[in-house]
């Protein structure tokens, strides 16, 4: 009887933001990058700038930023409950973008 071979295990990513990529269009125009954070990888707490409210360890959400900004722009990037970013064209952002 021949012995049960596992499959070898995937690699991870190695940075959180490699898992999902995508460039979507703004209501002011600009292109922006947005990059989903999945929940195990999401260790530090944030703050919402759709809702103001934080966005918890454990929480999955997105991290966007201006495109034209480049990937090493820290300081222009956010991080938004995957909800408040879907829905930012239905309502204001309390923060603005600096």
């Amino acid at each position: 009887m021949a012995k049960r071979r596992t499959p070898p295990r995937r690699q991870r990513p190695s940075t959180p933001f490699a898992l999902s990529r995508r460039v979507e269009l703004g209501a002011d125009g600009r292109d922006y990058d947005v990059r989903a954070v999945a929940a195990s990888r999401a260790v530090k707490t944030y703050r919402c700038p759709g809702c103001d409210h934080e966005i918890k360890p454990s929480v999955a959400h997105v991290v966007v930023w201006p495109a034209d900004s480049g990937d090493d722009a820290l300081d222009d990037r956010r991080h938004w409950h995957t909800s408040c970013w879907a829905n930012r064209a239905n309502r204001g952002p309390t923060r603005t973008w600096s």
